[in-house]
């Protein structure tokens, strides 16, 4: 194998990763990040991806997703960023309950202001079914006109 495939290898890879972290087709991975941060940035961030921190075989997706979450919640990031790491924790198994959990340690450990702000992320990106004061009789069917 040579530099070249190596790259190319690790590129795929990390298209892999990050179609899976936001929620898309593998084609369509790269053109989302670049939108996002600049194509030149796009490469770069799959070539990290596609590396052992992503595609390594001692950590799951949902450490992964967690220690991402916890990076950015320290960083004080509570958009996009946030929200496609909250929802790849989800999908790999992250209770709301659990998400809760975390943003009550990482205040211990990062200070109330970033937590509580990535905790209000947190909530508004919930599923509906499970955000506080909905109860089964108080989701409404949005294609009802009542």
């Amino acid at each position: 194998m040579n530099a070249s495939d190596n790259v190319a290898d690790r590129i795929t890879a990390g298209r892999a990763v990050y179609a899976r972290n936001l929620g898309v087709p593998e084609d369509e991975a790269e053109s989302m990040l670049a939108a996002r941060a600049g194509a030149q940035y796009a490469r770069e961030a799959l070539l990290a991806a596609g590396g052992p921190g992503w595609s390594g075989t001692e950590l799951t997706d949902r450490d992964r997703s967690v220690a991402v979450i916890a990076a950015l919640v320290g960083q004080h990031v509570a958009d996009a960023r946030l929200i496609t790491y909250l929802n790849a924790a989800r999908a790999a198994g992250v209770t709301e309950e659990g998400l809760a959990e975390l943003m009550v340690l990482l205040t211990a450990y990062l200070g109330q202001p970033a937590a509580s702000v990535a905790m209000a992320t947190v909530l508004s990106t919930a599923p509906l079914a499970v955000r506080p004061g909905a109860s089964p009789s108080s989701i409404s069917d949005p294609t009802d006109p009542a």
